[in-house]
């Protein structure tokens, strides 16, 4: 939050100075035609501008060293010490060509590799997953991958270039380099709602690659979803008489959209039923915080803006690409365990898919747990039922074998 303060100040500082010296420059241009004396008018431009430069030279400065310093804090044992054979990295590679950014955490690095695939699409949790579940950490090699077009990543391809299978691709390229730098033969998978799908896709296509798979929020037809969200959220606005979202959602009509303003007339509802999830008293921890994860040290001031350009702008790019897939007919038969991690109180991922989904689904393994407290996000929302429950089924149950 320190260099957030600073720039901010900076800004607020360059925007005056500019604005001081578009002010002595007019004063000089007008002395000039009209032929009066303007040298000291000249000596305050100067200045005027001197200080200007001066401002933008500090801004670069402090905008380059926030991305250069950017880290991910060591691991810390009770006695504050970090444990022996602990990892704590953040890493650039290239994935495919495409630079891309992810984060390594664990207090023994010889431990299963997890990997944590984040919503969006356009989305970075790497932060919001070391504050929200580090006690995983304890047990695996906890990886959080900042995915193309967002976060850390936002650069990684030109967001019209980003598809379906640019996630798939490095997901996997991922997952190899994982395997080859700890030496594992498989790793486990967590998706957080777009992830849980992306996760299906991985497991689909590679299932030698992963020991099992978690998903939360789990995505199941996308289309689907969104009507069911928009009227769930029309049925809410309706009961509650807010006639304002009434008349914005009429207005956009029913989803799914196509085109610029995806983003924008989706968040007419999905941040609707987000607060409707945020007020209800079943729901423990409800919200994100935004604030805390956006100000982690694990980005650079660049970062920071790319965290919201990814959520606008890749997720409208990308979404509208998803509306075609329903995993009850493209993906109903899975070669790894499969877990379904639900909130009972979930408006934005209808629960109803996944229980029908589930249903169907040929895999080695399946299960529905259910969080009674939850709405879309479990592991926010009952972050230390959510550790048991991932310990029960990827540990407890690879012990049994």
């Amino acid at each position: 939050m320190i260099q957030i303060t600073a720039f901010l100040i900076l800004i607020v500082l360059s925007m005056i100075s500019l604005a001081n010296t578009l002010f002595q420059a007019a004063r000089c241009t007008i002395a000039y035609l009209g032929r009066k004396q303007y040298s000291k008018l000249l000596i305050r431009l100067k200045n005027a501008a001197v200080f200007f430069t001066a401002m933008l030279i500090l801004n670069a400065v402090l905008i380059s060293f926030s991305q250069l310093t950017a880290s991910t804090p060591p691991i810390v044992d009770e006695s504050g010490g970090a444990p022996k054979n602990s990892i704590a990295e953040l890493k650039r590679l290239e994935l495919n060509g495409r630079k891309q950014w992810i984060s390594i955490r664990g207090w023994d690095k010889s431990a299963p590799v997890l990997l944590f695939l984040a919503g969006g699409p356009g989305g970075t949790q790497m932060a919001a997953v070391r504050h929200e579940l580090a006690e995983l950490e304890k047990h695996f090699v906890v990886v959080n991958w900042d995915q193309p077009g967002s976060g850390k990543s936002y650069y990684a391809e030109k967001i019209k270039n980003i598809n379906l299978q640019t996630y798939i691709q490095d997901g996997y390229a991922l997952t190899e380099y994982l395997k080859e730098r700890f030496s594992q033969e498989k790793i486990y998978l967590i998706g957080e709602s777009w992830g849980s799908a992306l996760g299906i896709f991985l497991i689909d296509k590679y299932p030698e690659s992963y020991h099992a798979f978690i998903g939360t929020g789990q995505m199941i037809d996308f289309a689907e979803t969104e009507r069911m969200d928009y009227s769930k959220a029309l049925e809410i606005a309706r009961t509650k008489g807010d006639t304002d979202l009434i008349d914005r959602l009429e207005a956009n009509g029913m989803p799914p959209y196509y085109g610029k303003d995806v983003t924008w007339k989706s968040a007419v509802y999905l941040n609707y039923l987000s607060a409707d999830m945020a007020g209800n008293p079943e729901i423990h921890n409800p919200g994100y915080n935004t604030f805390r994860d956006i100000g982690s040290s694990e980005y650079g001031l660049i970062d920071k803006v790319n965290f919201f350009r990814g959520i606008i702008n890749t997720y409208n790019h990308v979404y509208q690409q998803l509306y075609e897939i329903d995993m009850r007919k493209d993906y109903t038969r899975l070669g790894v365990p499969v877990y379904f991690f639900l909130g009972r109180h979930d408006v934005n991922a209808p629960t109803v898919l996944a229980e029908d989904y589930a249903k169907n689904l040929e895999a080695p393994d399946k299960r529905i747990v259910w969080f009674e407290h939850s709405g879309h996000s479990p592991w926010i929302n009952e972050p230390e039922k959510f550790v048991m429950e991932v310990l029960s089924c990827f540990i407890e149950n690879k012990e049994k074998k």
